[in-house]
């Protein structure tokens, strides 16, 4: 079996890796690190929770070690697709770089400029950084990318799915031709691997499992949830989960549960505090300050569930997490691999449930099409419906009517027209002999057009509004006008 000590790493690393309590490499571990000591290119495919971020911090740390930064000039860069992605391969090299004297900057969105270019103009071996907020500092002139050694894209399938390309691009064209890079991922689309083949040189491929595959320490389960009534299905759905979560009980210890949006994130987050469970959310609409306070909340365990959108979804490494549940059904199929790989980790036993609405089934189709497996069904007996707070606000929302009912009202219609019409062609005559309204309280004449001395008025009615004031010009016939 091979041992990091195998590997020719730096004594000064291996020496941080035995303090973290490693011994073993994992099978990407062992596949990628070897190439990168010998500055190959490398394209690296394994599921989540596998390693791959050491695959590539501890090659770069050996590599690194020789040398020294110029201000504005970083030997490496990192790009990864999300803030907590990048603060997790920041602390990595926190951990396995302590006894080599390297540098590093971490650019991401939330933090003020200042602060990053401060860093930046002492000099750094590595630079961990979104792409967006490296361009920033890179058109602000505080950043010059030709002295990169090492380029790292972390999440590639993410980075280059999530519209990153054209900065991709554009970042790999500022830096030099005779740079390593190696690409690192859980899934790898063949679409996505052509656009891969223009920034990598003659890669060495290390897949360590079949792409798109689960890990096999995670037990797997889908409730299959209908609604009673379409305006209820939110409430329903929170309450399916509550179930689900009561019914692992104390198996439970913390559990991260995925939303496909923002705004469901908060809403699921406020109906489980209103539960009493103690529960937070993330997403990217927030303060970075409040995503990292809860973060490090959930890690040190004060915080039990982390209700989170698929920013938590890649890159999130909390290794003891024993749930996921999925609220939604993820859109991409490849997120689902990415969601669930947050349980399992490092060998240990995690447990993921997903919830399948009418509105999921053609999503939840195409993940176990994915994952070439049919998914266990989870029955829940002791379900008994939407919680009182919850269905509320719905129970005062007018019925809608079924299309039986609106049927069988279109066929009643014209009977209600002909009864209403009967008794009015009773009341007709009647009506018309009614002289009440002639001797109703009289109000100001309305004045006809006529009456207006417009076109059809009568020509010998006198002049109003003239008078004795008339002028003798207006008088005069047109002759006499004339002649004056």
């Amino acid at each position: 079996m091979t041992k990091f000590s195998d590997l020719n790493l730096n004594p000064k690393v291996l020496k941080a890796i035995e303090e973290a309590g490693y011994e073993t490499p994992t099978p990407i571990q062992a596949g990628a690190i070897p190439h990168a000591l010998e500055g190959r290119d490398v394209l690296g495919i394994a599921q989540t929770g596998t390693g791959k971020t050491a695959s590539f911090t501890l090659p770069m740390i050996t590599s690194l070690a020789r040398g020294r930064a110029r201000a504005r000039m970083p030997r490496s860069l990192v790009l990864c697709p999300t803030r907590e992605l990048a603060a997790q391969v920041a602390e990595n090299f926190d951990t396995y770089a302590k006894y080599v004297k390297l540098t590093k900057a971490l650019l991401i969105g939330g933090v003020s400029f200042k602060e990053q270019e401060q860093l930046i103009d002492k000099g750094v071996d590595v630079l961990i950084a979104t792409p967006g907020r490296l361009l920033d500092h890179f058109e602000r002139g505080k950043l010059i990318l030709t002295d990169v050694k090492v380029m790292v894209v972390d999440e590639a399938d993410r980075m280059l799915d999530m519209g990153f390309i054209p900065d991709i691009e554009r970042i790999f064209s500022l830096t030099p031709f005779t740079r390593q890079t190696l690409f690192f991922s859980a899934t790898m689309a063949p679409e996505i691997e052509r656009i891969t083949n223009t920034f990598l040189s003659n890669p060495e491929r290390i897949e360590v499992a079949r792409q798109a595959s689960a890990s096999e320490t995670i037990e797997q389960g889908a409730v299959i949830f209908k609604a009673s009534r379409r305006d209820r299905e939110g409430s329903e759905k929170r309450a399916v989960l509550r179930s689900l979560i009561d019914r692992e009980g104390e198996a439970c210890t913390n559990a991260i549960i995925f939303c496909n949006r923002k705004v469901d994130v908060d809403i699921v987050a406020k109906s489980l505090k209103t539960h009493g469970y103690n529960a937070e959310p993330i997403h990217g609409d927030l303060d970075q300050s409040q995503r990292t306070r809860t973060l490090d909340g959930f890690r040190d365990g004060s915080i039990r569930l982390l209700i989170a959108s698929d920013v938590a979804a890649r890159g999130l490494d909390v290794p003891s997490v024993s749930h996921v549940f999925n609220f939604d059904v993820p859109g991409h199929p490849e997120d689902y691999v990415h969601r669930i790989g947050r349980t399992g980790r490092a060998g240990r036993l995690g447990k993921a449930l997903t919830i399948v609405s009418g509105r999921d089934e053609k999503n939840f189709e195409a993940v176990e099409k994915l994952l070439q497996k049919e998914i266990t069904r989870v029955e829940l007996p002791g379900f008994t419906g939407t919680a009182p707070e919850d269905a509320a606000p719905e129970a005062a929302a007018p019925e809608k009517k079924t299309t039986r009912s609106r049927r069988t009202e279109r066929t009643e219609r014209p009977e209600r027209a002909e009864r209403a019409e009967r008794p009015e062609r009773a009341e007709r005559p009647e009506r018309a002999e009614r002289p009440e309204r002639a001797e109703r309280p009289e109000k100001a004449p309305v004045r006809s057009r006529s009456d207006r001395g417009g076109r059809g008025s009568d020509r010998d009615s006198n002049v109003v509004g003239m008078g004795d004031h008339m002028p003798e010009f207006i008088a005069l016939s047109f002759d006499q006008r004339r002649a004056s």
